[in-house]
């Protein structure tokens, strides 16, 4: 099997392992506060669409990755079990329920940044599908988390270089997307506006930081594919010269070798795995950007190779991973 790119096979596997977490109400971490005893409600009932998957997001970036997987193969096996779960999650009914809880005073800063990130993302893998009916369902959903991106980034004044979900430049990344789908210039203008704010004056990152014992981003790394997909290519090249200016020697080290992960039953520790998947993507992308001749092109290859092959045979096998990790096996081997 072929597992340096995304193959129908794989597809069929990893539609398989999310199909099976999906509608998993339990076990459940919700992100929720309690204004009073009447909040103690079971997860379907705060979220009627994204209360599986062990958490919000990871539910949200499941029915992405399982959109993404069946406009890529629409034949395979599982596309009838996908196409049947959308119509029965994505109805104005459960959408008007999601929406109902983010108006919550205390939903004011839910999921900020990745939540909203992956909603927006997960909106425009919609778009794209032949089929209107769940993209124009979930579009109201997708409008409150632009307007968030769009109340939130000009009063954010510093990023969270975190290698969690508190990152804002992973936040910057996912959105530009579903703002280019949809042809929201305003918003894609804030995005990379907010980018050259927060990371413009990077320069000589050591990544000495890298990788804590709960990271699933690296934060250089996703900081640099923010940059790349933000900033005009005539732009991005000399910033990355400037912020990773050893990228041909193999330096900062650190980025180059593939995190250990010690166990797999430990969500925290698990992260790593998801670590290793998210640099292949970021080095992949990077790789991508430059000139052919250029010896950086070869040792971003070479790095996000390393670190797929250390992420991708451990997909499922313990649900701390399972719930989450084909999402960004398929980040890694579809770039873009």
């Amino acid at each position: 099997m072929d597992q340096t790119h995304l193959t129908a096979d794989l597809a069929e596997r990893f539609a398989r392992i999310a199909l099976a977490h999906v509608r998993r109400e339990y076990p459940n971490n919700p992100d929720h506060v309690l204004a009073g005893p009447e909040d103690a409600r079971p997860p379907s009932a705060l979220h009627p669409i994204f209360h599986g998957s062990y958490d919000w997001h990871s539910c949200v970036h499941s029915h992405w990755m399982l959109a993404r997987l069946l406009r890529r193969f629409p034949e395979i096996p599982a596309a009838a079990a996908i196409r049947a779960l959308f119509d029965a999650q994505f109805t104005a009914d459960k959408v008007a329920g999601e929406c109902a809880y983010l108006m919550r005073p205390t939903a004011r800063g839910f999921k900020r940044p990745y939540g909203w990130a992956w909603l927006l993302k997960l909106a425009e893998e919609l778009a794209r599908q032949d089929d209107p009916r769940w993209s124009w369902t979930l579009a109201p959903l997708a409008e409150i988390f632009a307007q968030r991106f769009r109340d939130f980034l000009p009063i954010a004044t510093y990023p969270v270089r975190a290698g969690t979900h508190f990152n804002t430049g992973f936040g910057l990344r996912m959105a530009a997307d579903y703002a280019e789908a949809t042809g929201d210039a305003g918003l894609t203008a804030l995005l990379r506006d907010t980018a050259r704010r927060w990371y413009g004056a990077d320069a000589g990152c050591p990544a000495w930081g890298e990788p804590s014992g709960d990271d699933f981003l690296s934060p250089a790394l996703i900081e640099a594919e923010c940059m790349r997909h933000l900033l005009p290519a005539a732009e991005f090249s000399p910033w990355l010269a400037c912020f990773l200016p050893r990228i041909a020697e193999g330096e900062p080290a650190t980025l180059f070798r593939p995190a250990t992960v010690t166990d797999r039953s430990d969500g925290k520790i698990a992260h790593l795995d998801g670590l290793n998947l998210s640099r292949a993507w970021c080095w992949h992308a990077i790789a991508a950007a430059l000139p052919p001749e250029d010896a950086r092109r070869a040792a971003a290859e070479e790095a996000a190779m390393r670190h797929l092959a250390a992420g991708l045979p451990h997909i499922a096998g313990d649900y701390m991973g399972e719930h989450w990790l084909a999402s960004f096996a398929v980040l890694a081997l579809e770039v873009g």
